[in-house]
């Protein structure tokens, strides 16, 4: 095995477990870590999940390159060039699909809160996962490194690393990771706005535990939505989003009893107990008449302006 996976309550740990490998991914383990994002995804009673690396060298130092030692050189070369123009069906850029088709299987965007814990190394493919699949980021201020891995071996890369980074940091500092591929530490990658914290190794996991039970307290329809929401929906236009965002608004308040616990707790100053309650179908709204609907008109130009 190559991943470890617990839950505990309402939190998924999912811990990539090949430290003697430095936690790479090779098929086994990609398709491994591709399963448990799928069962992350489909059990409503999980509703964060830590990701993070066994040790305290490497979160995940990159793919493994290495093919069968029965394929040939002139073989894989063939079914790289030929995929170039006739990439695998079942794939998104010539990568299976993965929890939602968007980013394929090894760099996922659950629409559920991932939280990394970046314990060592995090390079090649383990940079691109930070960037894709995690939201909240806590590093290792001993041992967290980062390298985008890829240029200095003649590559841009085949995942979507390069792409994200320009999304997430300044273009100077992406531009600087890019073309110098320098490795940097956790405190360089704090200053760059790439991490949220950096902590203790020994404080690591707590620290990441204490986020996720924060979030674990939020109302889980919402926080799923909202989760959603930014990963669909962020590069379009802000009148198109918006709209959007109020459609998940109004589906949240009609259809969910999170919606009035948050109300009413608030009424009665107490903490609210979010429990991503959905109600059922009902019945229609009876038909008014002229004066019910003068009414009605005249509550909606107070309420709606």
């Amino acid at each position: 095995m190559g991943v470890l996976y617990e839950k505990k309550g309402h939190i998924a740990y999912i811990t990539i477990d090949n430290p003697e490998k430095a936690n790479i991914l090779d098929r086994p383990t990609s398709d491994e870590l591709s399963e448990i994002w799928k069962e992350v995804w489909d059990d409503f009673d999980i509703r964060v999940a830590i990701l993070t690396g066994t040790g305290d060298r490497h979160f995940c130092a990159g793919h493994n390159l290495a093919t069968r030692p029965d394929i040939t050189v002139e073989e894989r070369e063939r079914v790289r060039a030929e995929s170039v123009f006739w990439p695998p069906s079942g794939s998104v850029n010539g990568t299976k699909f993965g929890t939602d088709g968007s980013l394929g299987d090894h760099y996922p965007q659950i629409w559920k809160p991932v939280i990394g814990a970046i314990n060592g190394w995090a390079a090649g493919a383990g940079f691109y996962i930070m960037l894709t699949t995690t939201d909240i980021r806590i590093a290792s201020e001993e041992h967290a490194r980062f390298k985008f891995a890829l240029l200095s071996q003649g590559w841009v890369g085949n995942g979507p690393g390069a792409t994200y980074l320009t999304r997430q940091v300044a273009y100077a500092d992406a531009m600087r990771i890019l073309l110098t591929d320098e490795p940097f530490d956790a405190r360089e990658a704090l200053r760059i706005n790439l991490i949220n914290e950096v902590v203790p190794h020994a404080q690591l996991m707590s620290r990441a535990e204490e986020i996720a039970n924060q979030i674990v307290a939020m109302p889980p329809l919402a926080v799923r939505m909202m989760k959603e929401f930014v990963s669909r929906f962020r590069d379009i236009p802000e009148t198109e989003a918006w709209r959007i965002q109020t459609l998940m608004n109004s589906l949240l308040t009609q259809l969910s009893t999170d919606g009035d616990e948050g109300r009413q707790a608030f009424l009665e100053k107490r903490p609210p107990v979010f429990t991503g309650g959905i109600r059922q179908k009902g019945e229609a709204y009876p038909e008014m008449d002229d004066a019910q609907r003068r009414r009605l008109n005249e509550v909606r130009k107070e309420l709606l302006g």
